[in-house]
């Protein structure tokens, strides 16, 4: 088993901070079709694994606050018990996403796990519910912190991804890029 490498201090890590620089897009409109098919593979690559990390810290965030509830309200249900409850509020509630369809898959999941983890730092949230109510609240305001970050870094490189595309399209349409020319590379590969 591989050890995760260091924590990055902001979601993403310096992958992030490169797509979302000014400089990034900069003469895009000059790049070969292959170079910009490689930004956007880049950009998309960033999006899943912002996408997964969320997704983690949205679970454990959802879990704290439900347990900060439970005991708010002394409800004497275990949080084992309330797992079915707190997973399915997510089913409820319409969906925030964009709907895109992701052709790739998380890189590293465990460091992406591991950034997560850090953001409560010295708090074990494999058991909230022994955890004293001073690291819970800790914790909850940690994880809605980082996701804040997380989300609006998101957006960027959503936008990033967006930009690329859309100069793909226009490529396209102004008879700069061949879609005969595409189809015989993407058969080579």
């Amino acid at each position: 088993m591989t050890e995760p490498t260091p924590v990055a201090s902001t979601a993403g890590g310096p992958a992030v901070d490169t797509l979302l620089a000014p400089q990034f897009l900069e003469g895009v409109e000059q790049r070969t079709m292959t170079d910009v098919r490689a930004l956007r593979r880049q950009a998309e690559q960033s999006e899943v694994d912002l996408s997964y990390t969320r997704r983690l810290l949205q679970g454990r965030l959802d879990i704290v606050r439900r347990e900060l509830q439970r005991r708010a309200e002394h409800d004497g249900r275990s949080l084992v018990d309330l797992l079915p409850e707190i997973l399915s509020e997510k089913g409820r509630g319409p969906a925030h996403g964009l709907g895109r369809h992701q052709t790739v898959q998380p890189s590293n999941p465990a460091d992406h796990e591991h950034w997560v983890n850090s953001l409560a730092p010295g708090v074990d949230l494999s058991d909230v519910g022994e955890l004293p109510d001073d690291q819970l609240e800790h914790a909850a305001r940690s994880l809605a912190a980082g996701e804040r970050g997380l989300s609006e870094r998101r957006r960027g490189v959503q936008q990033v991804m967006d930009a690329l595309a859309g100069e793909l399209g226009r490529r396209y349409r102004d008879g700069e890029a061949d879609v005969a020319q595409l189809l015989a590379a993407e058969g080579r590969h």
